[in-house]
C-alpha cells in the first residue's frame, strides 16, 4: 500500500506573516472554522497558533475566539488539549456499514449524525480469522480523515448488526450479482436457498450466517427471499430503482378505499371562477393538473391568478378519521417520484389524476391567490381564497410557446397568451433585478418505444413557457410565506443556506484561475454568481464554471423555521403550488385555511407541533426521489449505450479525481468513468485545486471542462456504470490529439500512479453529485 512518510498535514498553508516587529492580526471566526474543518489530524491552541503566525501574547485572545466557536458549536473537544470541527467525525465513532467498495472492502457511515449529509468511512480490512464486514453490521471504530467528508476506519468493537439488510441483485449461475455500483462483491447461493428463482431474474436476498472457512474467505451466502421479476423486461428498470431506494409504490387497501369514496366539490361559500379561463400547462405527458394560471392588464400593472387544487379538502389530518389513512400514507410517502416510464404518486390515483387533478371542462375545487404586480413586477398587493374553477384548456409548454412564436390563442379569447407573456415579462424583469442565481443546466429527457425501450435521449428543452409557469409559482409561494407570517400562522418554509465556508473556499480557488474574486462568505449574494455566469456565458468555460458553482450550492430543505433561499435571493418562501405531489404544500394549504377560515380542514396543534420533525422527514424523502429519477437516468442510458460498445464520441471532463477521470458525452449527457488504466501510460498528479491530472513523462494535463474525445469501453444496465477510454494522447486508440501539454509536474504534489499501479484502479466509480470519490485501494492520501 503506497504511504507519505510524511506526518498528516495539518491544515493548509501557513497564512502569510506581517512584517518584521509587527503581530499577525487575529484570524477570523470563519478563518479559524475554515482551517479546523479542513484539518487531517489533531488541532490544539499550538497547531493554531503556529498556522497563524500568532505570539504568545495573542493566545488569551485566541482562546476566547475557540470559546465563542465552542458555544455556537462549531468545533467540539477531543480530550483536554485538542479539538476537532463539529462536522468531522470524531477519533472513535459508531458505524454501520452499507456496502461495500470496488476491492470488496467495506463502507461505512455514522448510525447518528447531525449534518445533512452523512460521511462515508472506508472501513480497513479485519484482523486475521475475523470475518469480513457485510452490509448491516454496525462497529465501534477507530477513525482517520482523508479529506472533505471522507474518512478510514479499523473496527475497534462489533456492535451487532442493524436492521436486517438484504442485496438487491440480478440472479445468475447460483450467484446474486448486486445492482449498486457501490457493493460490488457478488453472493453464493447455496443449493436450496434460491425460492423459485431463475436466471436473469431481479431478486432480494438476505446474508446468511457464515461459519466455514469458505464462508469466511469466500463469496459469502445469501437466501433469495423475494423475486422482483425478469431483467428482461422493459419496465424493470424504475422496479429495480424503486426496490433499491425502498420507495413505498403500493398503497395499503384502505387507502386506496378513502380516496374511491371521493367526491366533487361543492360550491357552497367557496368564490365561483368558473368563469375566469384559467389554463393549465404542464409538459406532454403530465397525467396530474394541480395548476393553473391567469393574467390581464390593469392601469398601472398586471393582475396574476394562480389556482392549485384543494388536496386540502380529501387528505384531511389524522385527527379526522375519513383522512386519517390518506394523509398518514401522503406523510410517509413525502412526494411522488418520477420515472421515464411510471410515476409513483403520492397519492392515489382516484386522487392524482382524478379529483385534484384540473381537468379541462370539469369543475374542481381550488386554493387560489390573486396577485398584483406594478409594470416593472413589482407586487403591490395580494389575496388568497378558496373556490370552484373550471379549467378552459389543458395547454403544453410546446404548445403556448409555439402560440407565442405564431401570434395565434389556440383557440382561447383573442390576446390570452399573450398577456401570460406581458405579465412573464414583468415578473422577469423583477427577477433579474433581484440577482437571483439562473444555472440552466439542461435535463435529460429519456423517450421510450412501444415496447418500453430506449428510443433516444435528448436534452429537455428549456422554453420561456417553461419559465412563465416558473415566475408564477414562485410568485404565488412567496405569497403564501408572508400570507402566514401576516396571519401568525406556524409555515413549513422552502429553505435554502448560503454555501458553506469549506465549498466557497474551493469556489473562491477555482474561480480565481478565471480572474474572478467573491466577497467574504457571509457576504456573498447570488448576483455575485450570476454576474460571473453572465459575462462567461459564451465562452468555452460556461458549461464548466455553471456546474462548478452548482456544485458549490447547499441543498434546499423544508424547515419550520426560516433562514430564506438563497439561490432565490428571497426572505421568506414556502412551496403552495403542488400539493399533490408534495406533503410539503399540503401543510401550507392547512395553514391558509386555518388562517383565513376558510374551513375545518386546516393545520391541527398536533401537526403544527411536529414540523419540525416533518420538515426532516419530508427532506429525506425529496432527495431520496431525486436520487432515484437520476438512478432510473443512469440505468436507461447504459441500457441504451450498451450496443454502442467501442464506437467514439466528443465528451468534457466532468470530473476529476486521484483515481481518474468523469466525462460527460455532449451527445446526450451520458456520464462514466476514465480510470486510471485507461489514461495514457505515464505517472499521473492529482492537483486538487486545479482540478486537473498531469502527467510527468507526456506533459499531458486534463482538467475539469475539457473538451476531449473518449471510446465507450463498456457499458452495463445492472449498474447503470459507463465505463469510457481516454483517446487524447494513446497511439493504442489512434488519438491522435495531444490534449493540453504542461510542464512535468515539480516535487511536491504527489504521485497517483504508474503503470504498474494503474492496473489495480477501479474499473467504476461515480461520485454522488459530482463530489470525488475514495481513491483506489492502496493510494489512500495521508
Amino acid at each position: 500500500m503506497f504511504r507519505s512518510k510524511r506526518l498528516p498535514r495539518i491544515g493548509g498553508a501557513p497564512r502569510p506573516r506581517a512584517a518584521e516587529g509587527e503581530p499577525n492580526p487575529m484570524p477570523s471566526r470563519e478563518e479559524l472554522r475554515a482551517f479546523i474543518r479542513t484539518a487531517t489530524g489533531r488541532v490544539g491552541k499550538t497547531e493554531i497558533a503556529r498556522h497563524f503566525g500568532l505570539s504568545t501574547d495573542q493566545r488569551p485572545a485566541l482562546r476566547e475566539l475557540m470559546a465563542a466557536l465552542k458555544e455556537e458549536g462549531s468545533i467540539a473537544p477531543i480530550g483536554r488539549r485538542t479539538i476537532r470541527h463539529s462536522a468531522n467525525l470524531p477519533d472513535m465513532a459508531a458505524l454501520e456499514v452499507f456496502g461495500t467498495d470496488a476491492d470488496g472492502d467495506p463502507m461505512a457511515r455514522p448510525i447518528t449524525w447531525e449534518g445533512s449529509e452523512k460521511p462515508v468511512v472506508y472501513m480497513r480490512p479485519e484482523r486475521a480469522g475475523q470475518p469480513a464486514l457485510a452490509p448491516g453490521d454496525r462497529v465501534l471504530a477507530r477513525i482517520t480523515r482523508l479529506g472533505p467528508n471522507k474518512y478510514e476506519g479499523r473496527t475497534f468493537k462489533r456492535i451487532g448488526t442493524g436492521s436486517p439488510s438484504r442485496v438487491l441483485g440480478v440472479f445468475s449461475a447460483g450467484m446474486v450479482e448486486p445492482v449498486d455500483r457501490r457493493s460490488r462483491a457478488n453472493w453464493v447461493v447455496p443449493p436450496g436457498e434460491e425460492n423459485g428463482a431463475r436466471d436473469g431474474d431481479l431478486v432480494q436476498a438476505e446474508p446468511i450466517a457464515g461459519g466455514t472457512r469458505e464462508r469466511l474467505f469466500g463469496p459469502k451466502p445469501a437466501r433469495i427471499v423475494e423475486i422482483l421479476g425478469s431483467m428482461d423486461d422493459p419496465k424493470s428498470v424504475s422496479r429495480l430503482v424503486i426496490a433499491a431506494h425502498r420507495i413505498p409504490d403500493e398503497f395499503p387497501e384502505e387507502v386506496v378505499q378513502a380516496a374511491e369514496r371521493a367526491r366533487a366539490v361543492p360550491l357552497g361559500n367557496r368564490d365561483d371562477l368558473r368563469d375566469t379561463p384559467l389554463v393549465t400547462i404542464d409538459g406532454e405527458d403530465a397525467r396530474d393538473f394541480d395548476d393553473a394560471v391567469f393574467a390581464e392588464p390593469q392601469e398601472d400593472g398586471w393582475r396574476v391568478l394562480v389556482a392549485i387544487a384543494d388536496v386540502a379538502h380529501y387528505v384531511r389530518p389524522q385527527r379526522s378519521a375519513e383522512g386519517a389513512p390518506l394523509d398518514r400514507e401522503a406523510w410517509h410517502r413525502g412526494n411522488s417520484v418520477y420515472f421515464p416510464d411510471r410515476v409513483v404518486p403520492m397519492l392515489p390515483e382516484a386522487l392524482s389524476n382524478g379529483w385534484c387533478s384540473l381537468k379541462r371542462g370539469e369543475d374542481r375545487g381550488c386554493l387560489y391567490v390573486e396577485m398584483h404586480f406594478d409594470s416593472e413586477g413589482n407586487k403591490t398587493g395580494h389575496r388568497f381564497g378558496r373556490g370552484l374553477m373550471r379549467s378552459a384548456a389543458r395547454l403544453t409548454y410546446e404548445r403556448v410557446q409555439a402560440a407565442r412564436d405564431a401570434g395565434e390563442d389556440l383557440g382561447l379569447e383573442p390576446g390570452h397568451v399573450a398577456r401570460l407573456y406581458g405579465a412573464f415579462a414583468a415578473l422577469l424583469a423583477a427577477r433579474t433585478r433581484r440577482g437571483t442565481l439562473d444555472l440552466d443546466i439542461a435535463e435529460r429527457r429519456v423517450i421510450l418505444g412501444p415496447d418500453g425501450k430506449v428510443v433516444s435521449i435528448a436534452p429537455r428543452a428549456r422554453l420561456d413557457s417553461h419559465r412563465l409557469i416558473e415566475e408564477f409559482m414562485v410568485a404565488a409561494n412567496v405569497c403564501a410565506a408572508e400570507e402566514l407570517e401576516r396571519l401568525h400562522q406556524p409555515c413549513m418554509y422552502r429553505i435554502h443556506d448560503r454555501p458553506s465556508d469549506e465549498k466557497m473556499e474551493t469556489l473562491r480557488g477555482f474561480l480565481s484561475g478565471f480572474g474572478f474574486s467573491l466577497p467574504p462568505s457571509d457576504k456573498v449574494r447570488p448576483r455575485d454568481f450570476a454576474g460571473i455566469l453572465e459575462k462567461t456565458r459564451e465562452t468555452p468555460e460556461s458549461r464548466l464554471i455553471s456546474e462548478t458553482i452548482l456544485r458549490g450550492q447547499s441543498q434546499a430543505e423544508y424547515n419550520p423555521e426560516n433562514i430564506g433561499h438563497f439561490g432565490l435571493a428571497l426572505p421568506r418562501y414556502a412551496h403552495f403550488t403542488s400539493p399533490i405531489r408534495r406533503y410539503a404544500d399540503l401543510l401550507v394549504h392547512r395553514a391558509l385555511i386555518r388562517g383565513l377560515k376558510l374551513g375545518d380542514d386546516g393545520l391541527t396543534e398536533e401537526e403544527a407541533a411536529s414540523m419540525p420533525d416533518t420538515g426532516e422527514h419530508i427532506t429525506k424523502t425529496e432527495r431520496r426521489a431525486a436520487l432515484a429519477e437520476r438512478d432510473a437516468v443512469d440505468r436507461y442510458l447504459a441500457a441504451y449505450m450498451a450496443d454502442r460498445v467501442g464506437a467514439h464520441f466528443p465528451a468534457r471532463v466532468s470530473g476529476v479525481t486521484r483515481f481518474g477521470l468523469f466525462v460527460t458525452l455532449e451527445e446526450n449527457g451520458a456520464s462514466g468513468i476514465v480510470p486510471m488504466s485507461a489514461l495514457p501510460d505515464d505517472q499521473w498528479f492529482h492537483e486538487e485545486a486545479a482540478m486537473r491530472l498531469v502527467g510527468r513523462r507526456t506533459g499531458l494535463s486534463f482538467s475539469l471542462g475539457q473538451e476531449v474525445e473518449v471510446r465507450l469501453a463498456e457499458a452495463v444496465p445492472r449498474t447503470g456504470s459507463l465505463s469510457f477510454q481516454l483517446l487524447q494522447g494513446d497511439p493504442r486508440a489512434g488519438g491522435g490529439g495531444p490534449g493540453v501539454r504542461h510542464p512535468a509536474p515539480p516535487r511536491g504534489r504527489q504521485r497517483i500512479t504508474d503503470r504498474k499501479q494503474k492496473d489495480r484502479e477501479p474499473k467504476d466509480r461515480k461520485p454522488k453529485d459530482g463530489a470525488p470519490a475514495r481513491p483506489g485501494k492502496g493510494k489512500r492520501p495521508r
